[in-house]
Parts: C-alpha cells; sequence; structure tokens
C-alpha cells in the first residue's frame, strides 16, 4: 500500500475547510483510507538521515496510506478533488480531450524500438500555470507511478517535456548506446548513452533501473525532428527539453511493455493536473504511428458505462437502501449514477477510476461511501463443518500427503519447508556441477546473494 505526504495546510486550503487531526483521520476512514501519521518536514529530514537535534516546526506532513489500485489518488489534485466530491461540495469534473487541425503532435515509431520498449503513449497539457507545490506534486506523482504501476519502470517509465523547448515530429526509436549521445538532466556536458550508465552506476536512485537495458544491444530513445535527445527510457530525461516552474506547454511521453499500464498511467497524470489549464480538464492528444503504419491517438480518456442490479447489490453488502439512495452513494466516490426502470443502475465509470474492473468493486465503493460501521453485523443462517471432498486425483493427491505428514511427524520426524528461491552456488557448483548445464530459471536482479535462481 503507497504512502503519499501531503502538506496539511495545502491540504485545507483544496479542501476549503480546517480539520483537527482525529476529525481528518475520520473523514479518511470514511472515504477507505488511512492517516498513518502526523509529522512535520524537519522531523521526516532527520529520521531519514539518522540526525539528533530539533529545529523550529514549519510545515506540518500527513502521511495517507492509499490503496494500491487508486492510482488517481497518489497526489494532492487527485486525493482533495475526490474529498469534496465524497462530501458533496464539487460535482464530478468532465474530462475531454482535443486533436486540434493545427500544430499536432506526432511520434513515429521504428521497428528497432518495439524489439526492447514496445509501446509508447502520449498527451500534452497546454498553457499550464505551475505553483511550487503543484510543480514537485508533478513530479512525485510520476515517480509514485513508477514505482506502484510501473513495478519499477520495468513496466512504464514516464519523461515529462517542455514542448516549447523542442519540435515536432517526435521519433521513438532503439540504437546502439555508442551511437546515442545527449547532455542528460542536470548535468553539464554531454555523454553516450554508454556514458550515462557508468555515471549513474552507483547513482543513490537511478542506480536500481540500469538493468532493465544494461545489457541489451540496443537502447531506447525519443528524440524531436532537430535529433535533441528527450529522454533515454526507462533512465533519464534529457537536459534540454526539463520542464520548470514557468513551463506552460508540457508534453508527456510513456514507453511501456505493457500498453494497458502505460494508457493507466498517462490518464491518472493528465486527469490530475488538467485543473492547472487555462480550459480546465482539457487535454490534448497525440497521434502514435506504428511501424506498421497503424496510426493511434492517446490518451483515450474513455467513460463506459456499467449497469448493476441495485437489490442484488444491497442483498450482497448487508444493507437495505433505495435505488435512489445507492446512486448517490456511488455517485459520492465519483461514480456518476442514475437509476432506470426495474431497480437497474446505470454507473459511469471515469478514466480516473481504472481500478473499478468487475462488478464487486462496484459493491465495494457502495459499502464505503454507506460507512463500514454502520452494516449491521449478523450472526450467519446457517453453520457448517468443513471437510475435503475428494473430485479428482489431484485432491486425492493432496489428502494421501496430509495425512503421510501426519504420520511423520507423529513418528518424530520434523518437516521443513524450503525457499522456492536459492544461491547459483546451491544449484551448482555445491552438487558440482556447471552453472551453464543447469536448466534453472535465475532471477534478472537478486537482492541478494541467497535468492540468484530458482530451486
Amino acid at each position: 500500500m503507497p504512502t503519499i505526504n501531503v502538506k496539511r495546510d495545502l491540504l485545507f486550503k483544496s479542501l476549503d475547510k480546517t480539520y483537527s487531526d482525529t476529525e481528518f483521520q475520520n473523514l479518511c476512514f470514511d472515504f477507505g483510507l488511512e492517516l498513518d501519521e502526523v509529522t512535520t518536514e524537519e522531523q521526516m529530514v532527520t529520521n531519514e538521515q539518522n540526525l539528533n537535534y530539533s529545529t523550529e516546526i514549519s510545515e506540518v506532513i500527513y502521511k495517507i496510506d492509499i490503496p494500491a489500485n487508486r492510482y488517481d489518488l497518489l497526489c494532492l489534485e487527485g486525493l482533495a478533488p475526490a474529498l469534496l466530491i465524497f462530501l458533496n461540495q464539487i460535482d464530478i469534473p468532465r474530462y475531454t480531450t482535443i486533436f486540434p487541425s493545427v500544430n499536432r503532435q506526432k511520434i513515429i515509431m521504428t521497428e528497432q524500438c518495439v524489439k526492447i520498449r514496445g509501446h509508447i503513449v502520449a498527451a500534452v497539457l497546454r498553457d499550464i500555470t505551475f505553483t511550487k507545490d503543484s510543480y514537485n506534486s508533478f513530479i512525485d506523482l510520476q515517480e509514485k507511478l513508477h514505482q506502484n504501476i510501473g513495478r519499477k519502470r520495468s513496466l512504464i517509465s514516464i519523461g515529462t517535456h517542455d514542448l516549447d523547448t523542442v519540435q515536432g515530429p517526435f521519433l521513438y526509436d532503439a540504437r546502439p548506446p555508442t551511437s546515442i549521445y545527449f547532455k542528460p538532466l542536470n548535468q553539464d556536458k554531454e555523454y553516450t548513452a554508454e556514458g550515462i550508465m557508468n555515471l549513474y552506476n552507483n547513482h543513490a536512485q537511478l542506480k536500481q533501473y540500469l538493468h532493465i537495458i544494461k545489457d541489451s544491444p540496443i537502447y531506447p530513445v525519443v528524440e524531436d525532428s532537430n535529433g535533441v535527445v528527450l529522454s533515454l527510457p526507462p533512465i533519464i530525461n534529457g537536459d534540454h527539453s526539463k520542464i520548470t516552474l514557468s513551463t506552460k506547454n508540457i508534453l508527456i511521453e510513456c514507453t511501456a511493455t505493457d500498453l494497458t499500464k502505460a494508457k493507466i498511467a498517462l490518464d491518472t497524470i493528465v486527469c490530475a493536473f488538467s485543473q492547472y489549464s487555462k480550459i480546465k480538464y482539457t487535454v490534448e492528444m497525440v497521434e502514435i504511428v506504428y511501424p506498421d503504419k497503424q496510426i493511434f491517438h492517446y490518451p483515450d480518456l474513455k467513460y463506459r458505462i456499467e449497469e448493476i442490479d441495485c437489490e442484488k447489490a444491497t442483498k450482497y453488502i448487508g444493507i437495505k437502501q433505495t435505488a435512489e439512495e445507492v446512486a448517490n452513494l456511488l455517485s459520492r466516490m465519483s461514480l456518476k449514477t442514475s437509476v432506470k426502470d426495474n431497480n437497474k443502475l446505470n454507473i459511469e465509470v471515469p478514466p480516473t477510476r481504472h481500478d473499478v474492473i468487475h462488478t464487486c468493486d462496484i459493491y465495494e465503493d457502495i459499502a464505503i461511501a454507506y460507512g463500514y460501521n454502520k452494516i449491521q453485523k449478523t450472526i450467519p443462517y446457517l453453520s457448517t463443518i468443513a471437510e475435503e471432498v475428494i473430485v479428482n486425483v489431484m485432491f486425492s493427491l493432496n489428502k494421501l500427503s496430509d495425512q503421510l505428514r501426519i504420520e511423520l511427524a507423529c513418528a518424530g520426524f520434523t518437516e521443513a519447508l524450503t525457499f522456492s528461491l536459492c544461491s547459483r552456488e546451491d544449484v551448482a557448483d555445491k552438487l558440482g556441477q556447471e552453472l551453464l548445464n543447469i536448466p534453472a530459471v535465475h532471477i534478472s536482479n537478486p537482492k541478494t546473494l541467497e535468492f540468484q535462481a530458482c530451486r
């Protein structure tokens, strides 16, 4: 479960109300979140650096635990509107896309990039106005998505660029590392891609991502029509196109090995920060041209309609509510809902709610909005005793195994459950074998020497 750090005063300003710590903790609980800790910036720095001194308290920080599938709540720009909707303070925003007739942005893919990181999606945020806090939140959300849905950039990596410093159409290519040459973010000179790998080999944050492409004969690269390198995914962006507080137009590109997760990450970013555009909640699409000449436009920002039976939903949860009351509960969870005939509900799932996949996800939101503590606790109307039912050979084998375990334990033996992973030494050297001759599955980026291969 990811944790976000939010400045308390900034959050209360967005909510247009001041809460006590207990009141806000209760609000979080009602919304299905948890206020994990109340701290300060100084205390956080002191704890991280293991220092032992006290300073004057300035900013109070709320550390809030967010469900792992609620990517839309990983920043203040997503959290504050969701809470205001939950409190019936604002209406659910309507996100729209535009594809301009002039100055369209296009990214052309080559066959080479498909071999290493086969997808790219992109969007443009126009006429953005950043403050220092919203800028920091923008950067932090990218890193949260990298760690969460991006699985430490192995599935997706996000690049953000000042569109006014580069010239489209853009090229997404892959080349040998010695032929890629540019100045990486916040550096004062140019390096080859090979040199960048050596440069960040001991970097506290970036070294954990190098293994993703390090052993590949070609590296992915995004550049503009003048040959200016925007990024070397998934490692580092170029310094030339870096965004600043004064940036007005932002190109967001997301390269990926998983297209679905790339689209989710892109939707999450643009929905959260399109509120700072001159035309709120409006996003400019980018044209993506695949090597086979297929053309796609991103972001989708699609809305879809799900239909559920209200009576079935309330019975499943264990509450008594009318269809209108359930529709109101769902609307408070950012799922705009209307009542149809025969007790049916039409739920509009917005592009911010990629966590809503099945009907049970909608049931969960009903229960959260209603209040788990308000659901009447009941004793099951029947009691049963569980027992194994043998229906196939595998279940028969499991039952026999359990019987053998019991008898062996009674005879004084001790059962040991070994790890699924072990060291390469365990599967080869200690057995007098050559590692190359062992058909073991190896871990590409093992955390310890004890867990390098499957047993």
